[in-house]
């Protein structure tokens, strides 16, 4: 049976692309059929990697069926994962979050967390000597997953593997790794054809924080006055999104790549509340600009309170 390879709901570089890279893999490497799919609509930058790359968009699929072969990736989390995860038979998890819990198996599986900056760099190791084997379109995902997740080496999460691994790929693809950053991330801030709920689900996890549950969401652009334009209507479709989604509040953080800091919306006093106990922000009007504030998984989630 064919083993269907995906990363988390809300699809960005590295969940696309490290499913792809990992298909590519068990299909040519391992002899084993798989297919990369997603769990939903890529975002802009993940869309353009595709193309750039030569790739079809994966297809998208609402569940799995009970007892079919899956490779997760990017996860391992069953809240970002189909609600059927734990009647499919996983294989694998890949993965460089922190461990959540709730998943079940059918038996012993291969475990992959690293705390490195992207999946992709682990699928590099993983695949030991086999990775010379990679044709330029497979090196050209992996090149964009680490630039992704890394936001060019910008990010706290890059680690030393990740970079060097990253100008290899660039050396052998014959690319200057700020130009393809830099059409990679005007890509991920083209968003102009995005309603306000899709933005807000866009690149979103969910949390709960003493016993509040959050959508986390960011939007990571180089050019942050095209999203903070619509704050107000943002703001104002967070009530709706969070009662559709089954959350409490919805977080917004938008990312300045290239100033290096993120802009959090409040709309409300909880989330000033926890803007300020969080960051220890001094929070005066509907918006806080937070220097230095890059990654989502190291500085924002580990430090949310309330």
């Amino acid at each position: 049976m064919m083993i269907k390879v995906f990363g988390h709901k809300a699809p960005d570089t590295d969940s696309t692309g490290s499913a792809i890279i990992w298909a590519w893999y068990l299909n040519e490497i391992k002899g084993q059929a798989a297919q990369a799919v997603l769990l939903g609509s890529p975002n802009t930058e993940a869309a353009f990697v595709t193309q750039r790359w030569g790739y079809e968009t994966p297809e998208i699929i609402a569940d799995v069926q009970s007892n079919a072969p899956v490779v997760i990736v990017d996860t391992n989390n069953p809240a970002e994962l189909p609600s059927n995860i734990n009647q499919a038979d996983i294989l694998a998890i890949i993965d460089h979050h922190k461990l959540v819990g709730g998943l079940e198996t059918q038996g012993p599986i291969s475990i992959t967390i690293r705390p490195l900056a992207c999946t992709a760099t682990i699928m590099h190791d993983l695949m030991g000597d086999d990775a010379a084997q990679m044709p330029k379109p497979i090196k050209g995902v992996m090149l964009s997953c680490i630039l992704s997740d890394t936001l060019a080496f910008r990010s706290p999460t890059t680690t030393a593997q990740d970079k060097a691994l990253a100008e290899s790929l660039a050396a052998d693809l014959d690319l200057s790794l700020a130009d393809y950053a830099a059409d990679m991330f005007a890509a991920k801030s083209d968003v102009s054809a995005f309603s306000d709920a899709e933005l807000l689900r866009m690149d979103s996890k969910e949390y709960t924080v003493s016993g509040t549950k959050f959508r986390v969401s960011v939007l990571e652009t180089t050019s942050p006055a095209t999203v903070l334009d619509r704050k107000a209507s943002l703001m104002d479709s967070m009530p709706s999104v969070a009662q559709e989604d089954g959350v409490d509040h919805v977080l917004l953080f938008v990312v300045d790549i290239l100033n290096e800091q993120a802009t959090m919306l409040i709309p409300d006093a909880t989330a000033q509340i926890l803007a300020e106990k969080s960051f220890g922000a001094t929070v005066t009007g509907d918006s806080v600009i937070l220097p230095g504030i890059m990654s989502r998984k190291k500085q924002i989630i580990p430090n949310l309170k309330l």
